[in-house]
């Protein structure tokens, strides 16, 4: 049987169309008939088309695209063609509204200067005002003034004798060993430390100053350029044998995109470069280049050829054969005390090893997850079922498209950008309403098998997604990279990333849950929406 993929044997997409026609038996005995208000004219508006008296009959329902996604395991999203034929005629509307600019200070002193209130200070409010108040402000304000008096109410600093700013948080504790910050409210700690407008002092003193948020050992350092990146070693970490973490350091402050160069995202990918390299050479054996320093670009590239040399004559047992990475981008928690987002700082990257297999607990040992497997089983199903490699069809596919609604006027195109390496692209079927990919153009299955050429197309299509989806707005994206084992010769498989926004409307419900995944517009009217952000404001 065919995988249940859009990307056919041919390397074409395949779109299901549902055009629904129905009649429904009126199975109900009551009326309930109430009027529901007035228009201006007085007029009264009621309820009887709630009720209707027969059976009810659809002949022309809303047309629905339904388009597996590439990869099976990802489900099926789904297209509404109103939805999508609004946005179609108007695709400049693919954004989120820009940040309004919040100060319930400065609405606080206007009001205490038109009521004639001089014995109070608006600031004394603050500390009065209910724990949902206070999380909403400290997410939504974009006053530096009261971001600082909401944090000076949630801890306690430091400060040079009659000076500001703080010079470090206050601790309790008997020794600097037991030493605990002194911290009164963790939950709005960590929205005003993620705040960009909270003054660049505050946020060091909070989270950013290496040991502020623990005693994770610092085991890596980029410095080029006016950028500086520290590499945390995560011992006691949820993702098992330990993670890194590539932060910006404390004197490199990056909230947003647009504040992070390139320089900053070569620091932070080099790094998990750096540490998925030396893993695995310590594991076969081949030396580093030295201890206590940052590899150089090309000692990088002279490691990893001697690390595929070795993989490709055989006979490699690796206890660690794969890599995982990801980046939450962005936070954000409801005033309800819901967390939004799994971000502890802005801008930092994750990145560990997963072993080739784990004991379970009747002693024998299974395969270890990791989500580029999937991706591996589906190729290899693929080849199996047509005769071809799921990725050449994939990219056959993508240059190839034809409009989801077949509009002869309006563009097909999928791709946002692409050099000679890589391919920045809408995904036919999107598994977020702003889902972007990356992918390498050539064969490269992990991070092992790109040399620099590549590494250097992935590092800077990787920012130029993110300053894409931020330019329209997102704010909260989560990105996952799938790659094969470093010990799977199979030349099918390609490095792919995921770019996944979070939006305010779209929460993830009963629907999602079983990977049907909703859109209100169509894959290439969100490429052309992006393609004109990127040419607006480039990378």
């Amino acid at each position: 049987m065919a995988p249940r993929s859009c990307v056919d044997k041919d390397g074409c997409f395949v779109v299901g169309i549902h055009d629904p026609g129905f009649k429904v038996t009126n199975l109900r005995k009551n009326d309930h008939l109430h009027p529901l208000g007035r228009l201006p004219n007085g007029t009264l508006v009621e309820n009887q088309a709630n009720f209707p008296l027969g059976d009810v009959e659809e002949p022309h329902a809303d047309r629905i695209y339904e388009i597996a996604n590439p990869f099976p395991f990802r489900g099926v999203t789904y297209v509404n063609s109103r939805w999508a034929d609004r946005t179609a005629s108007s695709p400049e509307t693919i954004q989120l509204p820009r940040e309004e600019e919040v100060s319930f200070l400065s609405t606080l002193e206007d009001w205490f200067l038109e009521n004639g209130i001089k014995d109070k200070q608006p600031e004394d409010l603050f500390r009065t005002l209910p724990p949902p108040m206070r999380l909403a402000l400290a997410n939504t304000s974009t006053d530096p003034r009261e971001l600082v008096a909401l944090a000076n109410g949630c801890c306690d600093f430091t400060f040079e004798e009659g000076g500001t700013p703080p010079t470090g948080l206050a601790f309790k504790g008997d020794t600097p060993d037991t030493a605990i910050p002194v911290i009164h409210d963790h939950t709005l700690f960590e929205i005003i430390a993620n705040n960009p407008f909270l003054p660049d002092p505050y946020k060091r003193a909070m989270v950013l100053t290496p040991g502020v948020q623990g005693k994770s050992e610092i085991v890596g350092e980029w410095q080029a350029e006016d950028s500086h990146v520290f590499e945390y070693l995560r011992t006691n970490s949820y993702i098992p044998w330990g993670h890194f973490a590539a932060n910006t350091a404390d004197d490199t402050v990056r909230y947003r995109i647009r504040d992070l160069t390139l320089a900053d995202m070569k620091g932070m990918r080099h790094l998990c470069y750096q540490r998925i390299y030396a893993m695995v050479a310590q594991q076969l054996e081949i030396p580093l280049p030295g201890q206590r320093q940052t590899v150089s670009e090309q000692e990088l590239e002279t490691l990893r050829r001697a690390i595929c040399q070795r993989l490709d004559g055989g006979e490699c047992d690796l206890e660690f054969n794969g890599s995982l990475w990801g980046w939450n981008f962005g936070f954000g928690f409801a005033q309800s005390g819901y967390r939004l987002h799994a971000s502890h700082q802005q801008i930092h990257q994750q990145y560990a090893m997963v072993p080739a297999a784990v004991a379970v607990n009747n002693g024998q040992p299974v395969a270890s997850y990791a989500c580029g497997d999937l991706v591996a089983d589906f190729v290899h199903q693929y080849r199996q079922s047509t005769g071809k490699g799921f990725f050449d069809n994939y990219l056959k596919a993508i240059r190839s498209n034809t409009r989801t609604d077949g509009h002869p006027d309006r563009t097909s195109a999928l791709v946002v950008h692409e050099d000679e390496n890589a391919i920045l692209f809408v995904p036919k079927a999107q598994t977020s309403q702003w889902e972007l990919q990356l992918m390498a153009k050539r064969p490269c299955g992990n991070i092992l098998e790109a040399d620099t050429a590549m590494r250097d197309s992935l590092d800077r299509g990787i920012l130029m997604a993110l300053a894409t989806l931020e330019a329209l707005g997102a704010r909260m994206v989560t990105n996952i990279e799938y790659s094969k084992r470093f010990d799977n010769t199979d030349k099918d498989q390609r490095l792919l990333y995921s770019f996944l926004p979070r939006l305010p409307h779209s929460p993830g419900a009963f629907s999602e849950a079983q990977l049907r995944w909703i859109t209100g517009h169509y894959p290439e009217d969100f490429a052309l929406a992006c393609r004109s952000r990127l040419a607006a404001d480039p990378a």
